[in-house]
């Protein structure tokens, strides 16, 4: 797949409109059925959109395991499904890639069908981006809709124009959400449900490297599930149909440090891809977790490590490419549901990051 290739963008939902929800990944609706039950009340009420639960939604986490062909079932069910205009995902995971072989890419690709989800769910993505369909880094029941005590209106905005609108032009120039948070609320306490999450000014986004205007369209995710594919080595793209292309790139609440960052980047540079890319959009690190938070100082420092890391790696293997850290998508909220496959243009020296066609 070349750069000049078509990409297909599925159509557009209408309110109204019948999704589908399944659980492609792990699913902790079965642990925390009220979090799950708030993130399709959310597309019911927020979006006018009314959710058809497939069964693997009705699966815990161990039965999903060791049933990965159930979960690519529903995928393709939900994909081939006339009646189904959307395809959410529940939430993210850590082994979906062994769905992959069980999925037809006919049944995908004649299908095209718009599809939401982040974390684990980057399998799926890059396997759509492979049949040239674009999907969508966003939109998950548990973290995107079900966000206690409310939505923010910066995900509802950027995820009405990742539902309902006709083409990708609608996104136009992106800007920094005002606010943002990392911060987890205990999901085992259903009083959370009510409560609003700790959030911090948002600085904005931080541009390094050269000063050139590049596009292209976009390719990668979460940086875990993108070290699996590497590592498997079975559903990469070939390394030509990266060139030119805008990688994304993203960390989890796994929070991994920025050695293990370094290390994925530079399996990327040695393998001949890092150099590929005409640019890199960097999610803002996620540096806190229900478990560990370590202190607002002590974030800031994990974030600018992070930096460090990954505009030292980028600047040795592809010294051309500008790179845009702290860009509202993935762990952190609220985000933009960014199109996987749809074409980004970053300006440097205007300090601009446009999503289009």
């Amino acid at each position: 797949m070349s750069e000049s290739d078509e990409f297909v963008v599925p159509p557009a939902l209408d309110r109204g409109d019948r999704v589908a929800v399944v659980a492609p990944g792990s699913n902790r609706a079965t642990d925390y059925p009220h979090v799950y039950e708030l993130g399709l009340k959310r597309l019911r009420e927020v979006f006018d959109l009314e959710p058809v639960e497939f069964p693997t939604t009705a699966k815990d986490s161990d039965y999903l395991y060791d049933h990965p062909e159930e979960r690519a079932r529903d995928v393709m069910d939900a994909f081939a499904d006339p009646e189904i205009s959307g395809v959410v995902t529940v939430i993210g995971g850590f082994d979906q890639i062994r769905i992959l072989k069980h999925l037809d890419p006919e049944v995908l690709r004649e299908n095209p069908t718009r599809f939401y989800g982040i974390s684990d769910n980057t399998n799926l993505a890059c396997y759509l981006w492979n049949l040239g369909i674009v999907s969508f880094y966003g939109g998950t029941v548990m973290t995107d809709l079900a966000m206690q005590g409310s939505m923010y209106d910066y995900t509802v905005e950027h995820l009405e124009t990742a539902f309902f609108a006709d083409d990708l032009d609608a996104f136009g120039d992106l800007r920094p959400a005002e606010e943002f948070t990392d911060e987890n609320l205990d999901w085992a306490d259903p009083d959370n449900l009510d409560r609003h999450r700790e959030t911090e000014p948002n600085p904005g986004w931080t541009f390094r490297g050269p000063e050139t205007t590049v596009s292209g369209r976009t390719w990668g995710g979460c940086v875990g599930t993108l070290d699996t594919q590497l590592r498997a080595g079975r559903y990469l793209p070939a390394p030509e149909d990266l060139d030119g292309r805008i990688l994304l790139l993203e960390t989890s609440e796994e929070m991994p440090s920025a050695l293990d960052v370094r290390q994925f980047l530079i399996g990327m540079g040695e393998r001949g891809l890092l150099e590929r890319f005409a640019g890199v959009l960097v999610g803002r690190a996620k540096a806190r977790n229900l478990f560990e938070d370590p202190g607002p100082d002590a974030r800031a420092e994990y974030r600018e490590d992070q930096r460090e890391t990954v505009a030292d790696v980028v600047a040795e293997y592809n010294p051309d490419a500008p790179v845009v850290f702290d860009v509202d998508f993935g762990h952190t909220a609220p985000s933009v549901p960014l199109p996987v496959g749809g074409r980004v243009e970053i300006d440097p020296a205007s300090e601009r990051i446009s999503v289009g066609e």
